[in-house]
């Protein structure tokens, strides 16, 4: 229903990581994101992935980017923010700037951002990132994308084919009826 059941520290601001990225589809989306487009993955994603975990996503391999949607919200793959921006006409300054947007456009007050990746100064409650997860619920690409416990992507030629399991765990288990969400860690959050 949405109806609050518990909360503890709800409107505190937090460092929020990798669910940045929820702001980040949303922005994209909006900018009207070619889902069937190719991107190539490209150094200056690279250099903007810096300090994050593990990537998946090679320099010079190219990806529909629908797929690189799901490496981003499934698996917080920190390449694939910026060449998202890249494929909907974005650079990263204008990314952030349009992820300030969402979140003025949501009413959040308290949620800033200065990085695409969310390894950098991010901010938000939990209060308002429940707000935003239920915007990006909204969008079925989106919900269908962050319900998805597994998938393939696979580059253009059928190489590499890279297999991505969600990392929002209570989802993989299967023992709740998990609608869809976002993962994020940094020693800050």
């Amino acid at each position: 229903t949405g109806a609050e059941i518990f909360g503890k520290d709800a409107d505190d601001i937090r460092a929020i990581a990798s669910t940045t990225k929820i702001f980040l589809a949303m922005a994209v989306r909006k900018k009207g994101l070619d889902l069937d487009a190719w991107t190539t993955i490209s150094r200056i994603d690279a250099r903007a992935a810096r300090g994050g975990s593990r990537t998946r996503l090679d320099v010079g391999d190219t990806f529909r980017n629908h797929d690189l949607l799901r490496a981003m919200l499934m698996a917080s793959d920190n390449r694939a923010p910026t060449a998202l921006a890249r494929a909907a006409g974005m650079n990263p300054e204008q990314l952030v700037a349009a992820m300030n947007g969402i979140a003025k456009d949501l009413h959040l007050k308290r949620t800033k951002f200065t990085d695409p990746t969310g390894l950098r100064g991010n901010v938000s409650t939990a209060r308002e990132m429940t707000i935003a997860l239920r915007a990006a619920l909204a969008d079925d690409v989106l919900r269908t994308i962050m319900n998805d416990p597994f998938e393939t992507v696979v580059g253009k030629g059928g190489r590499p084919k890279i297999a991505y399991g969600s990392t929002n765990q209570p989802l993989v288990v299967g023992k709740y009826d998990v609608i869809g969400g976002k993962t994020g860690f940094t020693d800050a959050a």
